[in-house]
This record gives structure tokens, sequence and C-alpha cells, in this order.
């Protein structure tokens, strides 16, 4: 089980014994969902092997049937699924190979775990991604490939169509995450300027019969989006694409290569990514095997088995961080008025994905940036508790997973001098929530669900 290393002293920083009670059961929540969102439990208790028979929920493969056995895919879990498939596929297997961050730790045999950078791609990405595209290729129709896919595929799989140079693609990429575009919109433009993602691989690896598990870190599992659907069809376009930058006004800015491309698409003088209807996706088994709305739920579980009324409030969660921020403050509020949306001793559940558009210098994340602007908010309530975290463990470019806040953390906060409404408006909760003792750190999970916040209401 993921544990939160410093869950001893964010309880303590509680002040008040309300307050530690209500921050302990926040954390301890989260680490359930944590657990929920395994990929070794995940696999184990989706796949199924017997005799020469692969199961995965309703669909079947007989292993005895396929001349070659390999395995490629990237992600932040993208590791730890190899790990969990080796150990049911052992020898079965002929070649794997899969990206993964830098750092990430798993044990392995056949499948070669391949390290590269995230959330802006590198030059080990390419690498490692053509070694994929070269398996494919060569793939029989007698073949079967499993892919691995998770959250941070996008970029840890990079593969630049056409013209579009890696450093190009890191600077349109660095730009979409700085412009507080939803993933969906980010995703769209890394579709159409790769040779890899949207459906491409599931054209390329033809007539070879790819089964696709998937570990789905987007809002709503559209499969076409996770990890930008590499054996999927796309369901966007050139125009969508292009659309997605001059919303952000990043068309003027964006590298000429990845202008000429969207356009040249748009006019139909290159081809579009593979869509539905394509001969390629018959041979496709797309499987979502964990997503966020699992793990909230067991959120939700360990906060009804400790004595809380509970609610999954929403599995869908989006919008901007310090938006959604004030709205579970003001959920707070409302259970304590009313007893709506659930009485106290509430436990409230929320799971998605935010988004920070970044405008100060300051560092931090979406997981830091929601309890921040709750601060205020909270002022002197007892017993009350908002906690927020990236199930990868890493919440934008920091060391955290995320921050929790209580009634007294206005108070905190104000006896060294730092005021939570400046600092948001700097983007700087990591350094707020560093001087506070208030960061959560897990380390990398290993996983990768989207994120999930609760509110402790005693």
């Amino acid at each position: 089980m993921v544990s939160i290393r410093n869950k001893a002293q964010l309880v303590e920083n509680g002040v008040t014994l309300l307050n530690k009670k209500a921050r302990r059961l926040a954390l301890e929540s989260l680490e359930h969902a944590l657990e929920a969102a395994d990929p070794r439990q995940l696999l184990k208790a989706r796949l199924t092997l017997k005799g020469s028979k692969l199961k995965v929920d309703k669909y079947s493969f007989d292993l005895a049937k396929y001349g070659n056995l390999y395995v490629m895919g990237g992600g932040k879990a993208s590791g730890v699924m190899a790990e969990a498939l080796e150990k049911i596929l052992g020898r079965r297997i002929t070649r794997g190979l899969v990206n993964i961050p830098y750092g990430n730790r798993s044990k392995i045999g056949t499948i070669q775990l391949h390290g590269a950078n995230h959330p802006v791609p590198d030059r080990a990405g390419v690498e490692g991604t053509r070694q994929m595209l070269r398996i494919a290729e060569s793939a029989k129709e007698n073949d079967l490939i499993i892919c691995l896919i998770s959250g941070g595929g996008s970029s840890l799989m990079p593969s630049p169509r056409d013209d579009v140079s890696l450093e190009d693609k890191k600077e349109i990429t660095n730009s979409l995450l700085r412009s507080g575009a939803a993933i969906n919109e980010i995703n769209t433009v890394r579709k159409h300027v790769s040779a890899f993602k949207g459906g491409w691989l599931a054209k390329k690896a033809y007539p070879a019969t790819i089964l696709n598990l998937i570990l789905s870190d987007v809002v709503g599992d559209p499969l076409d989006f996770i990890a930008s659907g590499p054996t999927v069809p796309d369901s966007t376009t050139f125009d969508d694409a292009s659309k997605v930058l001059q919303k952000y006004n990043l068309w003027e800015k964006a590298p000429a290569s990845v202008k000429r491309i969207l356009s040249e698409g748009k006019k139909g003088l290159i081809s579009e990514t593979p869509k539905a209807g394509d001969r390629v996706f018959k041979k496709v088994t797309n499987v979502v095997v964990g997503n966020n709305r699992y793990s909230s739920l067991a959120a939700c579980e360990n906060l009804r088995s400790s004595g809380l009324n509970t609610l999954l409030l929403t599995a869908t969660l989006e919008g901007e961080a310090r938006q959604v921020g004030i709205v579970l403050a003001s959920t707070v509020r409302e259970v304590l008025a009313s007893g709506n949306p659930v009485k106290k001793p509430a436990g409230i559940v929320a799971g998605g994905e935010t988004t920070v558009t970044v405008t100060g210098k300051g560092k931090g994340g979406r997981n830091q940036e929601i309890p921040l602007a709750a601060v205020t908010r909270l002022k002197d309530m007892d017993g009350v508790a908002i906690a927020s975290l990236s199930t990868d463990g890493i919440d934008g470019p920091t060391d955290a997973a995320g921050a929790i806040v209580d009634g007294k953390t206005l108070a905190r906060a104000m006896e060294i001098g730092m005021h939570p409404d400046s600092i948001l408006a700097d983007n700087d909760s990591y350094h707020f929530f560093s001087k506070l003792g208030d960061l959560i750190l897990t380390g990398p999970t290993g996983t990768n669900v989207n994120d999930i916040s609760v509110i402790v209401v005693l």
C-alpha cells in the first residue's frame, strides 16, 4: 500500500484535536484511493490465464494461436503494469519495451523499461517510441501486441511527425501546459503532430492483433484522449488542433513546423489521423482496467467505515483549480449551515482533473492551488479539512503530491507573514505549503488516475 510519508506531521499540524482528527481521516481516505489504483492489484483482478487462454473481462485470447507476443506502451504507471503483466504471462512474452518516467523502479525481466522525460518529451522518449514502432511494423497477422497505456503516455511516447522537430514539440507542449488548456485540448494538438498517437500505432501494427490495457487519467475515460489514443480511432481533426492554439492565443507564437502541418492537414494535403470505420480497428480491443471513479469510491468507502456520512460528489471534476477550491470550501459551509449535500460528520470526495492558468512566477500544482484557494473561506472552523492529491504522486513541477488545509491554516500562515490570496495570485502554492509543512508527500506512486480531493466535516 502506497503511504503518505509525512502523514504523522500533517496530522500534528492540525493544532486542535478535532482538526487533527479531520486531517487524519482525509489522509487515510487518500491512501485507500491510491491502494485501489495500484496497477498490480488491478491487473491481477482483471486478467486470468488458464492454460493458453488469456481472459480480460468479457474478452478471451487463445495465446496458442499467436506466433509472437509483444508488449509495448508508456505512461507513469506502465512500468508497474509491465511488472504485473510479466508475472501473469512469464515466458510467453517474446519481446517488450515500455517508456516510463526517469527514476521509476519496477522489477522486470523480458520487457525492457526505457526511461524518458515527463511532462516535456525528450530524445530518449523518441528513441523508445521508434523501437516500439519498429516492433509494431514487423508484427505479422498471427502476432499479438499487448499495449500498456497510462497517464503521461503522451509525453513519454513522442514521435514527431514529418518535419516537426523534438524541440518544436517541446515548445508547443510547454506553451499548452502553461496556457490553462484542458488535457483533451492538449492531446488534440499532440495527436496531429505525432506519427504514433491518434491511432497511428494501430495503423502501423495492422494486421497484427492488439489488446490495449488502459489505466485512465482522463475525465470520463474517452479512449482517444488517454495518452492521446495510439490504438484508438481519433475523434478530432487538424482543424480542431488549430482552433485549440487559436483559443489560447498560441497560433502566432507556435513553431513554423507545427503551423505548417496543421495548415496542410486542414487542406487535405497530408493524411488525417485514422478514424472510426478504418479496418485496422477491427483487430484492436481496448479495455480500461482502472480509473478515477474506482479510486474515488474506495476513498468514500474508507470514510464510511470511519463513521462518516459519505458522498461521491463527482468523478468528473474539471475547471480552474482555484475556482474548484472555492467551490469545495463553499460545500463545507453548506454542510455546516444546512446539512446539505450530506449531514455531518461528513466525508465528501471529488475526483477528476482541474487546470492551472499560470500568470505568476511561483511554483506549484493544481492539487496545491485547490486547497490554497479554500484557506480564507475556512477561517476559524474547527473539525474541518480539505486535502487534494495527484494520484501519480507528482503535482505539477514539484516533489509534492498535493496539500491539506483546515480552519487554522489561515492563522498559521498570517503568523509568519503569508497571505493566501497574494500567494495564489503568484501561483506560488508550493512555497506556501512548504513553509507550513502541509505538503502531501508520497513520491512517485507507480499509478495515475487523475486527482482526488477529500472534504471532512466533523
